[in-house]
């Protein structure tokens, strides 16, 4: 199915209204376990079942993708996208950090996102070739143009079934980026990560990792703010064959894929990294 993006901008501004409603009036509830560290909230689901709802109304023709529930249906090569509370862990918390995020993949490709940050009063959108916008004003990515200058913001640490492996080449990372950048941020939510990458609040993101729910919607968005997108080597970002998401000012890209070529190579022979 060929179209533009634009025309669902407004039934995915909607459907992101309803969930930062229930985000900022709800309390966190009955926690459900998914796994070492890892939860969903009664909000996490209450947001899922109300956008679901909506969206299979509004647009029955498109699937959707929930992180908590999967797949309800699968449409003509769309998809929608939701992670219904990014940054779960800092919702529980009560730090601000965390909202709705919701996007739309064509075939294999993000078109659309818009991003909700409840407690920060601020959303993010935007549609391929329509630019990206924060609270209705035009953003642009940073002009950083050497890493010494850049604030480098890294995805969560990995929990769960090997985390002590996967998280080798996270400190490795960690470990070069503190080395070489202005300053290293955690914020506990990639739709964050990507959104402020777009709004020229921090120069790079680097997550080594890439679920649909947690990067459609800040993909295009950063992208539509001019930042470049790519995979581990530099290879253009895609839904499902990429291993990383790597989002930057276009000047840093070259140097954050050698950095972290390096770190991986310190990951593979140093056993001891996670130690």
């Amino acid at each position: 199915m060929t179209i533009d993006a634009r025309t669902f901008l407004p039934i995915a501004e909607r459907a992101v209204s309803i969930a930062g409603e229930i985000i900022r009036t709800k309390a966190p509830g009955v926690i459900t376990v998914k796994g070492d560290r890892d939860m969903a909230t009664e909000v996490d689901y209450a947001v899922e079942h109300a956008v679901r709802k909506f969206l299979s109304r509004e647009t029955p023709e498109i699937g959707f993708l929930g992180e908590e529930e999967g797949v309800s249906h699968t449409g003509d090569g769309l998809m929608w996208a939701l992670d219904p509370v990014d940054g779960t862990a800092n919702f529980l918390h009560g730090i601000p950090l965390c909202g709705v995020s919701l996007g739309l993949i064509d075939k294999d490709t993000p078109t659309l996102g818009v991003i909700d940050l409840p407690f920060l009063n601020l959303r993010y959108s935007a549609a391929e070739g329509a630019g990206a916008v924060a609270n209705g004003s035009d953003i642009r990515v940073s002009d950083a143009r050497d890493l010494q200058t850049a604030i480098v913001a890294i995805g969560d640490y990995a929990v769960g079934e090997n985390a002590h492996e996967r998280n080798r080449p996270r400190l490795a990372l960690t470990q070069e980026l503190a080395a070489r950048v202005q300053r290293i941020r955690m914020f506990g939510s990639a739709a964050i990560d990507l959104a402020w990458v777009a709004d020229g609040r921090i120069d790079a993101n680097i997550m080594l990792s890439n679920n649909p729910w947690d990067t459609a919607a800040g993909v295009i968005i950063a992208r539509e703010a001019g930042a470049m997108v790519v995979d581990l080597d530099g290879s253009p970002h895609s839904m499902t064959v990429a291993q990383a998401t790597i989002a930057a000012s276009p000047k840093l890209v070259a140097d954050l894929v050698e950095l972290i070529a390096e770190a991986r190579k310190v990951a593979v022979f140093d056993p001891n990294i996670a130690e």
